[in-house]
């Protein structure tokens, strides 16, 4: 399979309006960084989603994505869902899978009341199909397991994608990943995970938490995401690296860009 970044920024995006900041700023095209999402690919031809934040449209004209099979949400925070009304036209035959946890969908059903009602008939609104998950998840050759994190005091999602014998993880808006999630990792080949700077967050972790996370399912390859604008793409590879020196870890770290394709194994 393989996994394309469509988004590695934070809830403000890079540029931030109004900020003229040295990151901001960057004529380095890697720290342009669009709200943070997920593009999957499947070797049989299966294509997936996870979250489609505010630049979902412009994600996706990008990506050349002409169809998808699901769409799987981390949580409903506006930069992971305000992008999901754009779906419109990969969803006009049929209505479009979309799976998240309880909570998560009820906030679904509240943010975008409009598409659940029948008072409208017709274009203007997608068709979705809502379903709920409690446990995998199978499309075709691909198998998407729930991966429970803590994002501050809420309870929300990572996914594991695996097919075959190969998988990777996507964990982004996380602040805890409890033992029981870990034990679901299994040794990914590639962890995506959130990492909103060096400073310490409340609801996020750090590049240090990030990394330290990834490298206990010791997988081989680390992409940080959720990226703000306190740092760029460059200083985050010099943080990767002296993380890997001290640490003597001896597979990838580096932060994530816009536009990253990742084959998986």
């Amino acid at each position: 399979m393989n996994l394309r970044i469509l988004g590695s920024g934070t809830s403000h995006g890079i540029p931030v309006i109004a900020c003229a900041c040295g990151v901001c700023c960057s004529a380095d095209l890697r720290d342009r960084r669009m709200r943070s999402s997920l593009y999957i690919r499947g070797a049989s031809g299966e294509r997936a989603v996870i979250d489609t934040g505010p630049e979902f449209r412009l994600q996706a004209v990008q990506a050349g994505i002409t169809r998808l099979d699901g769409i799987f949400l981390t949580h409903a925070h506006a930069d992971h869902l305000h992008g999901l009304d754009d779906i419109r036209p990969l969803c006009r035959d049929q209505p479009m899978p979309v799976y998240a946890a309880p909570n998560i969908m009820e906030e679904v059903r509240e943010r975008f009341s409009y598409i659940f009602k029948d008072t409208q008939i017709g274009g203007g609104k997608p068709r979705i199909a809502p379903i709920i998950v409690s446990g995998p998840v199978r499309i075709g050759h691909l198998i998407f397991t729930p991966i429970p994190v803590k994002h501050g005091v809420l309870d929300i999602l990572g996914w594991k994608i695996t097919e075959g014998t190969a998988s990777a993880a996507y964990i982004t808006d996380t602040s805890g990943i409890p033992a029981s999630s870990f034990r679901l990792l299994e040794r990914p080949e590639a962890v995506i995970i959130g990492a909103l700077r060096n400073r310490p967050h409340e609801t996020h972790f750090s590049f240090e938490e990030a990394l330290s996370a990834a490298a206990q399912t010791e997988t081989g390859r680390i992409y940080l995401t959720h990226i703000c604008h306190d740092h760029s793409h460059q200083e985050i590879e010099a943080f990767c690296r002296r993380f890997r020196h001290d640490r003597g870890f001896t597979g990838i770290a580096q932060p994530a860009y816009d536009g990253l394709e990742l084959p998986i194994p």
